[in-house]
């Protein structure tokens, strides 16, 4: 708490000396900050008398918002670019999941499937070493066809590919560390979760994960990994254009779905906190009289 000297008389050095001292115990942090401030009061030469419970305005103890500049200001616009590079991309996806651009929707699903489907004939090695020359020699063709329409002046010669080498992909040092931030975080959050599964926080939450885990012995039984990888992958680009067209229907399947989801849970657990009694379905509670 500050106070207010008693002789205001007093010189410049004692003021901010009293106050470094009254305030760095309480918050040991502040002290390195407290201690340049008094040494710049004392070279001042100057003094002022504290109000009762509060320092003056701009000493210790009030929190100033200092205002980014210079690096600072870089670092908002970091910031902004890194927040419409992910809307972006975002947004192009959502294009491709929803079939905007049907040519490009349908290259890159018959793609995704030709792919996963040679997995099984081949390794992942052959899979991924074959695409890999397949692209590089079409792209080495591309541009030696274009450098020889370049040649005979029948072209501009510009690069095929400028905009695909002038394409920004790379990260700052803040948006790295955002993205290792975020990819911890998710890690921890989903660890802590099967912890919690795993050593029954929740009882109807483990049984839930012991259901879930007995089904997927049987999903494994009838399709392999990268079978499920594939219906996945189509279920992705059919599903939410599906929900889309079939709004309504589908949910009003969903609600009569979840009702009885609801009424099984709500069983279960009366089963398991001792066997309560029923819910009386009579409206307000009443009951017939027996004559």
């Amino acid at each position: 708490m500050w106070a207010a000297p008693a002789d205001s008389t007093q010189i410049a050095f004692l003021n901010p000396l009293k106050a470094a001292l009254t305030w760095c115990p309480a918050d040991p942090e502040s002290c390195p900050r407290l201690m340049l401030w008094w040494s710049v009061r004392c070279s001042q030469g100057f003094h002022e008398e504290f109000e009762a419970g509060e320092p003056p305005a701009g000493e210790p103890g009030r929190t100033s918002r200092i205002e980014p500049t210079g690096a600072g200001g870089r670092g908002t616009e970091t910031q902004e670019g890194q927040q419409h590079t992910g809307t972006s991309m975002a947004s192009k996806v959502m294009d491709l999941i929803y079939w905007k651009d049907t040519e490009r929707s349908g290259m890159v699903l018959t793609g995704l499937v030709v792919v996963l489907l040679s997995l099984f004939q081949l390794s992942i090695i052959t899979v991924v070493s074959t695409l890999s020359l397949a692209v590089v020699c079409f792209a080495i063709a591309v541009r030696v066809y274009y450098k020889t329409l370049h040649i005979l002046n029948w072209a501009d010669g510009e690069h095929p590919f400028k905009k695909y080498l002038d394409m920004d992909i790379g990260l700052s040092g803040e948006q790295a560390e955002h993205a290792v931030q975020k990819a911890i975080v998710m890690a921890m959050s989903a660890l802590d979760t099967l912890k919690k599964l795993v050593f029954v926080a929740n009882l109807i939450d483990s049984l839930k994960f012991l259901v879930l885990l007995y089904l997927a012995t049987f999903l494994g039984k009838i399709f392999n990994g990268l079978t499920v990888f594939i219906m996945g992958v189509i279920a992705i680009f059919s599903l939410p254009l599906f929900y889309q067209q079939r709004q309504e229907q589908v949910d009003s399947a969903i609600a009569k779905i979840q009702a009885n989801v609801d009424n099984v849970k709500d069983i279960v657990r009366r089963i398991l906190q001792g066997g309560g009694p029923t819910p009386d379905p009579t409206p307000g509670g009443a009951k017939p009289k027996t004559q």
